[in-house]
């Protein structure tokens, strides 16, 4: 039986994985749930003490309430481009099995395990392999992080079309960042890509102004943590 876990992908860059993931890793967490949490492969990372470190990893642990390590981010990369052509620059051969190893060993300590991915399904990570490849080489269902705007239709629809394709499971879609007051593109959308991806939308979550992203975080947990549909999002999702 495959571990428990869930992947997070997005329908573009920017549209919010970090804080869904780890979202729903800080309210796992307040359910009594062990969660472990990874992010494989982090471009753009900063330097700090010698190191390079991925703040999306460490996000994700300070949610989850672990220790950031090694397993947790097996790849850092130190420009903010595409995984594939930053691993080269960096003299870096980023290695499937590596991370397979790494998330066994999450998914041997922890309960769920939440791995956020690279941008969206088609970014390249090494050579010809793709982030689709890699959620299907952890064998995990996919959660499709989505925005509102104008045209997160066709791009939701779009990933989850190809998700299929490639023979992956899309457990949901989250759209992120629905503003207080929605226009006319962002109060459609939630309906058509229920409608057209083939997948359920799990969740229409709230755009927030604060600036510490573990602010928002905590605010967006507590929030779902109130809803009577929460218990029925985690279920699709496994948990």
């Amino acid at each position: 039986m495959a571990p428990r876990g869930i992947f997070v992908t997005g329908t573009d860059t920017g549209v919010g994985k970090t804080i869904v993931a780890a979202t729903l890793a800080r309210l796992l967490r307040m359910n009594g749930v062990a969660v472990g949490v990874m992010k494989p492969v982090t471009s753009g990372c900063r330097e700090e003490n010698g190191m390079l470190v991925s703040d999306d990893a460490r996000l994700l642990c300070q949610a989850a309430g672990i220790q950031l390590c090694d397993d947790v981010a097996p790849y850092r990369l130190r420009e903010a481009i595409a995984p594939a052509e930053a691993a080269r620059i960096d003299g870096v051969r980023i290695d499937f099995s590596n991370i397979k190893a790494a998330f066994d060993r999450l998914a041997s300590s922890y309960q769920y395990v939440i791995v956020e991915g690279a941008g969206g399904l088609m970014v390249p990570l090494s050579g010809g392999l793709l982030v689709a490849d890699l959620a299907r080489e952890l064998e995990l269902p996919l959660l499709v992080v989505a925005r509102p705007g104008l045209g997160t239709i066709n791009h939701t629809v779009l990933t989850c079309f190809a998700a299929r394709q490639l023979g992956l499971q899309v457990a949901g879609v989250i759209v992120n960042g629905m503003p207080a007051s929605p226009g006319p593109a962002e109060q459609g959308a939630p309906h058509q890509i229920g409608s057209l991806c083939g997948a359920p939308v799990l969740g229409i979550w709230p755009h927030r102004d604060e600036v510490d992203e573990m602010e928002v975080v905590d605010e967006l947990a507590a929030w779902l943590d109130g809803q009577a549909e929460t218990s029925i999002v985690l279920r699709e999702l496994g948990v």
